[in-house]
């Protein structure tokens, strides 16, 4: 749960993150002849010459037609309930039963039934099984038959079906009739490959209209976009509105890229063209696809902050007379000066001034800052090294977490200076920044601690962030507290 410590190369100087525009991108060599690549004719008409300004992502469809399929299939399942069973509070628990257990729509970009066909009848059956239960402790009397419960399933699993059916049938249809103009980013082959088998599949509602890629590899197909103007201009012209990134070294050397066009409104897919290297969150073509978050700054949720306030506040005062004991043994062990304040930088880049017990002495700020290992670190005191193998320094980050400045859960913050050496070393480095920093994270319970691989933990931390849910958190800290129990040193 602490500070990494992997000695950076000497001499790095900081660089900037992100563009202004599309036409700053720097990472798109320039056209050896100057001449104009075309791209494919505009859906509309030219909308300037000038980027749009930036637009909310493309939304998933709204999910109010698929709540009322489920809901009037329900009202159909409950029609079968008749005399004592059509009670209204019987019929309230199972349509609000159904609605709570109800599944996700289908997985982007195109949903199915057939994919959702298990979780629909399931999630029916244990909703009419909870509700039968729930009514039979209620009115033991009036408890509901085998075959009232087996007939009301088949029947609002039937009806589920259909009506969900018919709202993806609509969706598809509609997918066809509009795709979303899409731009393809990775080698050239491997791009063109992708490309082609997407346009033979149009019920994948995407339509490529060009291809980011630094040099052609000499087939023809769809236009190779090789300069930031050309992007701007096919992005504008074709209302580009997806980016399928088809490599997985695209994430790393076209961050920047990828993370512009996504705050310019475009949805970002990463697709495995050879060998899956991930869990599948849906299919484009027959790839294995999953949407990348590179907006600049993510929402943690308030189920997250909520998590944060409860638990940092619960052991805060759990702890408060372990942190006296602590901060009492420090000032008679090592003298004045026990707790120690270092500016770190946060969420979005803002910096925050960071909270742990004292357990070196840099000879100066400038060393504090800048180097990684201070000076006598190997001549602490047995007090001071307990603490740091022990993790107990940290515990006053639990106030950092009550106020806002961290999380529980997130990427460990790092000094200004060396946050700059990174993000100019290790691409993806900045993109850590779009969630709060925590305590502990999924690199550090994966023993990414101490002097460990800066580029590894910058991998884990931003699989964190693309994959994050509240019940990752849960995991990550009881996976901390374990490891906490057979502490290794920090």
């Amino acid at each position: 749960m602490t500070a990494e410590r992997t000695v950076p190369s000497p001499g790095a100087t900081p660089r900037g993150h992100g563009f202004s525009s599309l036409s700053s991108l720097s990472s798109l060599s320039p056209t050896s002849s100057g001449s104009s690549v075309s791209v494919m004719p505009p859906l509309g008409n030219a909308t300037g010459s000038r980027l749009p300004a930036p637009r909310r992502p493309a939304r998933p469809p709204s999910p109010l037609p698929l709540i009322a399929a489920d809901a009037g299939a329900a009202l159909l399942g409950a029609s079968v309930l008749t005399g004592a069973h059509g009670h209204p509070l019987v019929v309230a628990l199972l349509i609000a039963a159904s609605l709570l257990l109800r599944p996700r729509a289908g997985r982007p970009p195109v949903p199915g039934l057939l994919e959702e066909l298990p979780a629909v009848c399931g999630r029916i059956a244990v909703a009419w099984l909870s509700s039968a239960a729930l009514w039979a402790a209620y009115r033991p009397e009036h408890a509901l038959s085998a075959g009232t419960v087996l007939t009301g399933l088949a029947v609002q699993a039937t009806a589920g079906c259909v009506l969900r059916a018919a709202v993806h049938g609509r969706r598809r249809a509609a997918l066809l009739r509009h795709p979303h103009a899409a731009l393809v980013v990775g080698p050239a082959a491997t791009a063109q490959r992708v490309a082609a088998a997407v346009l033979r599949h149009p019920s994948c509602g995407v339509r490529p209209v060009g291809i980011v890629a630094e040099q052609p590899d000499g087939t023809e197909g769809i236009p190779v976009l090789r300069t930031g103007e050309e992007v701007e201009r096919a992005v504008i012209q074709n209302g580009v509105r997806a980016v399928l990134a088809v490599h997985p070294s695209v994430r790393a050397e076209q961050g920047p890229l990828l993370r512009t066009l996504a705050e310019s409104g475009c949805v970002v897919w990463e697709v495995d063209a050879d060998s899956p290297s991930y869990a599948a969150a849906g299919r484009l073509a027959g790839f294995p696809c999953r949407r990348l978050n590179l907006s600049p700054a993510r929402r943690d949720g308030a189920g997250k902050r909520m998590l944060d306030i409860v638990v940092s506040g619960t052991l805060l005062l759990m702890v408060s007379p372990l942190l006296l004991v602590c901060a009492a043994a420090l000032r008679i062990s090592d003298g004045p000066g026990v707790v120690f304040r270092q500016e770190r930088i946060g969420r979005g880049g803002k910096p925050f001034t960071l909270l742990k017990f004292r357990t070196h002495r840099p000879v100066d700020e400038h060393e504090s800052a800048t180097r990684w290992s201070v000076a006598n670190e190997s001549e602490m005191r047995w007090f001071c090294r307990m603490l740091r193998r022990t993790s107990l320094d940290e515990l006053l980050q639990l106030w950092n977490v009550l106020r806002g400045d961290m999380s529980l859960v997130g990427p460990r913050p790092e000094r200004h200076y060396f946050v700059s050496q990174f993000s100019q070393t290790y691409p993806g480095y900045a993109a850590r920044h779009r969630m709060r920093t925590g305590i502990t994270g999924l690199a550090q319970v994966h023993g990414l601690r101490g002097d460990t691989s800066i580029e590894d933990r910058c991998r884990f931390d931003n699989a964190y962030i693309d994959d994050w849910s509240l019940w990752q958190d849960i995991c990550i800290l009881l996976r901390t507290a374990v490891l906490l129990v057979r502490p290794t040193g920090s």
